[in-house]
């Protein structure tokens, strides 16, 4: 009878610690729930570190050289797919250095990467995937079929099955070593260092943007297109704020390279792929740079708030972390 009623103890103050457990991480932030574990600053300075030194030197050497026209001459010597692989590769390769770096070096779990959330939350990254991808479809078949005279069939099925499968798997580890490194390691490591949501936001996007400055892109439409660039960075700074985590920047990222890739390319693009679509047309500043920023990036905003129940924007945005766990109250009674 003793035994039973000491096991009794036992398992309720088990239950209730789990359970404390629990409801003081929900309270935290996707940066904040960092706060109650051992970190190290200095872990977070050598891989940005080391990237921010890689691009400038990308910058540099590339200044004055027309790098659409060294892309064309490297299709042409070793051809599209391999070229393709040889851009984007490097990135692929830096996600496993990320993700090591934060499991092994810092010791931190790739669920608190990232998300706040008990467990990675996979709907909503294909939801993301999805809606974007959707959408990104239904705007290259609306040009396609109202301006056909911009765009060739450049489909090839040998060579598109071939990239097909090394986009599959290329472009999403790419494009989630983006996402871990600017709004995942980047942006924690900022919030504690500032105490502040809004610092990582702004950091993180303007470096976002500024990797992209060496595209071709920039040569073609020239610096206004930097508005795009850091613009995305803060669309995807933004939503991984509110939404206490990356799975929404995932999916979206993954969505807008993956099906661009597959479905169209251009001359002048960093991507040169063997796509079912190539577009011949020259870009614009209005449809290619403002539109997403100013009109389409509001307007997922205002889906992914609806269809999670966002609150609090300015706080979570703007606001300073904290982590108050003196604000739960708990009824022994209840538990």
């Amino acid at each position: 009878m003793v035994n039973s009623y000491h096991d009794f103890l036992f398992h309720k103050e088990i239950k209730n610690t789990t359970l404390v457990a629990n409801l003081i991480r929900l309270k935290m932030s996707y940066i904040e729930q960092l706060k109650n574990t051992k970190y190290n600053l200095g872990s977070y300075i050598p891989i940005p570190l080391g990237f921010i030194l890689l691009m400038l030197a990308n910058f540099l050497m590339s200044d004055g050289v027309d790098t659409n026209e060294v892309i064309q001459q490297t299709i042409k010597m070793i051809g599209v797919n391999l070229t393709f692989v040889m851009l984007v590769g490097p990135l692929a390769f830096g996600l496993l250095i990320v993700l090591f770096w934060v499991k092994f070096i810092q010791g931190q779990s790739l669920t608190s990467l990232t998300t706040s959330r008990e467990k990675i939350d996979w709907k909503r990254f294909f939801f993301s995937f999805f809606l974007w991808g959707s959408i990104t479809t239904l705007m290259i078949l609306a040009l396609y079929f109202t301006q056909p005279e911009n765009f060739v069939w450049n489909f090839k099925a040998e060579k598109f099955f071939i990239f097909l499968v090394l986009a599959i798997v290329l472009i999403p580890m790419q494009t989630s070593f983006e996402e871990y490194l600017f709004r995942g390691h980047m942006m924690q490591g900022i919030g504690l260092a500032t105490n502040s949501r809004l610092i990582p936001l702004i950091v993180t996007s303007v470096l976002f943007g500024l990797m992209h400055i060496a595209n071709p892109e920039v040569d073609k439409i020239g610096y206004i297109i930097m508005i795009y660039y850091i613009g995305t960075g803060f669309f995807l700074g933004i939503i991984t704020l509110m939404d206490e985590g990356l799975e929404l920047a995932l999916g979206f990222h993954a969505a807008n390279n993956l099906v661009g890739a597959l479905l169209l390319t251009a001359d002048w693009t960093a991507f040169q792929t063997n796509s079912i679509l190539k577009d011949l047309s020259e870009p614009t500043t209005g449809f290619d740079v403002l539109t997403p920023v100013f009109v389409l990036f509001p307007i997922l905003l205002f889906v992914f708030s609806k269809v999670y129940k966002w609150e609090n924007w300015k706080e979570k945005l703007t606001g300073k972390l904290t982590v108050d766990n003196k604000e739960i109250e708990f009824n022994d009674t209840t538990l």
